[in-house]
């Protein structure tokens, strides 16, 4: 089983590109992340043309995360979070793997810049309140795949110039720990697992040539529970959809259970 997520930015702006990638990769789950749709022009029959259901908690014109998948997922909630300005950023389902009930936590975590501002605070208090819930869901089952653009770069390693991101929201230490603090509940970051030293990105800004300079940082992560990481069998940045035309400015991040 083959388990996706990716920051369309936009699905209906990103559709094409989106349905070119499911036929031409197959994954049996795809959790989007910055959908920026209200759930009733979400593109339901694009997916269902493909085989795919849909689980969607959008919002209009910004945040909004959707899982979709080819087998039928249970438990969808969209209530994880108590989030105090109604945006769209959390949804959790079901899947049965190899008879093993897995929660699927699909997440979309705030940005947090400028620092110096309530953008920043509300960052800090979504990951508190994601921690405390993530303590909980662990309880309940041990078996969890949280995956998602979490806007968190772990370490040096992980952008292109870590000196000019001292001071970001996406690389301070407090936001980073706060990401340790995640991973020390029992999880494994699954890029990490497999490749120690390697560096490689999720996202590459539309300024500037990033792209083509491989100006990039990683921020899309998967974290899977210490239960499951041994089924866990690859996982992969697939850089594809990121050189097409009309890209998102993030690339899916892929992982293959055995």
């Amino acid at each position: 089983m083959i388990i996706s997520s990716w920051n369309v930015n936009s699905v209906r702006a990103r559709i094409e590109n989106i349905k070119n990638y499911l036929k031409k990769y197959k994954p049996d789950i795809l959790m989007m992340q910055e959908i920026k749709t209200e759930n009733i022009n979400f593109p339901y029959d694009d997916f269902s043309n493909l085989n795919y259901e849909s689980h969607v908690f959008g919002q209009k014109s910004y945040n909004g995360v959707a899982i979709i998948s080819k087998n039928k997922l249970k438990n969808i909630r969209f209530d994880l979070i108590k989030d105090k300005l109604n945006q769209s950023r959390i949804i959790s389902a079901d899947a049965i793997f190899k008879n093993k009930n897995i929660q699927l936590i699909n997440i979309y975590i705030p940005n947090g810049n400028p620092i110096d501002t309530a953008k920043y605070q509300y960052k800090k208090k979504w990951l508190d309140d994601l921690i405390r819930q993530l303590k909980s869901c662990i309880k309940k089952n041990p078996n969890i795949i949280l995956g998602g653009d979490f806007n968190i770069i772990p370490s040096s390693e992980d952008v292109y110039n870590a000196k000019s991101f001292e001071n970001d929201a996406l690389f301070r230490l407090e936001i980073r720990k706060k990401l340790r603090e995640m991973i020390n509940l029992g999880f494994n970051d699954v890029y990490r697992h497999f490749n120690k030293t390697k560096e490689d990105y999720t996202f590459w800004d539309y300024m500037r040539g990033a792209w083509q300079k491989n100006n990039g940082m990683r921020i899309d992560h998967f974290l899977v529970s210490n239960s499951i990481i041994d089924k866990i069998k690859s996982v992969n940045i697939n850089k594809d959809p990121r050189g097409r035309k009309k890209p998102s400015d993030h690339t899916p991040i892929e992982i293959k259970l055995a």
